[in-house]
């Protein structure tokens, strides 16, 4: 017959190297787990640097663009200022024959008006233009950024 405390000992000698045995897996798979998470960590920060470096060469793209912008309306300000500019007139605007001789102050002020006629749309316009181009960078960072998290490359 076969002695109980021998079986004992063998089930308790099999409960040992079964604990074991899953605390060796468990201390394996968090070794393997902590590798696999700093893997993804760098591959994220690989990914994250290369849509800040796409993100910043947009902004730069952008304000190379706004700067452009704002010289060509100084340009065309000062076209404006030296009375290079002028609004078109309707030519079915005429003068009563009683009409006096126009003054001198009165075509200054008119001129006057007109610069700054010229002056307020070409900043409409200019602010217009900004506007367009910070959309159109700002539809294709979103782009470029939601392409790269989505994995297309």
């Amino acid at each position: 017959m076969i002695n109980p405390w021998v079986i004992l000992g063998f089930v308790l000698a099999l409960a040992g190297v079964y604990g074991y045995g899953h605390h060796t897996g468990y201390a394996e798979r968090d070794k393997e787990m902590q590798a696999e998470i700093a893997r993804l960590n760098e591959e994220s920060r690989s990914k994250e640097q290369q849509m800040t470096n796409q993100v910043n060469a947009k902004a730069y793209e952008l304000r190379k663009a706004q700067n452009e912008i704002s010289k060509k309306q100084s340009d065309i300000n000062a076209l404006a200022d030296a009375g290079k500019l002028q609004l078109p007139t309707s030519s079915c605007v005429q003068t009563s024959a009683d009409a006096g001789a126009s003054t001198g102050d009165r075509d200054e002020a008119r001129a006057k008006l007109e610069r700054e006629t010229i002056k307020a749309l070409v900043a409409i316009v200019a602010d217009g233009d900004k506007n367009t181009t910070q959309l159109n960078a700002c539809i294709d960072t979103y782009n470029q950024v939601k392409e790269k998290i989505n994995g297309k490359r």
